[in-house]
């Protein structure tokens, strides 16, 4: 997939500020400060669209890019961040829950996990509900560049033990910095945005 254009369209908390119509939309998803904004910056080739921070729980609404003016990726608040207060948190929980259960124009989710540390218990329990729920998932495992290649293979065999992944389950190292595993996203996200199956909510 080439990435032709990219822009912003709009911040919500519920259903009714999502964007109208019916362009298929990927998530991004994971615990705070584990890139899921560096992620989306690379896919898309811009360096500041979407806004990154070394501030855990920056994201705080569900953004949405519209990407060569067919399809959204969506930037979901990061979860997990434990210095806010615990109202807060859930309301981040139920606005997250709230969009994956009801919006119809989903198709699939990249889930995140920073591959210098074993999945978090809140990582197992969002894979775990994304397959409970039926909707395609792939798993990136971020900051690769930051581990030597012996380092990584070990990561990802722990991280795809721990997440109980299936043999054609997708697990990508990637890197923002390197731009490794940017292709093979971009593959899954085309997969998933060609084709005509609706998330049943």
């Amino acid at each position: 997939m080439k990435i032709t254009s990219a822009e912003f369209v709009t911040s919500a908390v519920k259903p009714p500020h999502y964007p109208a119509g019916e362009l298929p939309e990927v998530a991004l998803a994971g615990r705070s400060n584990v890139g899921k904004s560096s992620l989306l910056n690379k896919l898309i080739n811009r360096k500041r669209l979407a806004r990154t921070s070394n501030t855990p729980g920056r994201t705080r609404l569900i953004n949405f890019f519209l990407v060569n003016g067919i399809f959204h990726l969506v930037d979901l608040p990061g979860y997990g961040y434990a210095r806010v207060p615990v109202g807060e948190r859930d309301s981040w929980r139920k606005m997250i829950e709230s969009y994956l259960k009801t919006r119809p124009n989903l198709k699939g989710v990249l889930l995140l996990v920073d591959s210098r540390h074993p999945p978090t218990a809140m990582d197992l329990q969002m894979y775990g509900w994304l397959k409970f729920r039926g909707l395609p998932a792939a798993v990136a495992a971020t900051k690769a560049d930051k581990l030597s290649r012996s380092r990584l293979l070990q990561s990802l065999r722990v991280i795809r033990a721990e997440l109980a992944l299936a043999e054609g389950d997708a697990l990508i190292p990637f890197s923002a910095e390197t731009g490794q595993g940017r292709e093979e996203l971009l593959e899954v996200i085309n997969r998933w945005t060609t084709t005509t199956n609706l998330h049943n909510a």
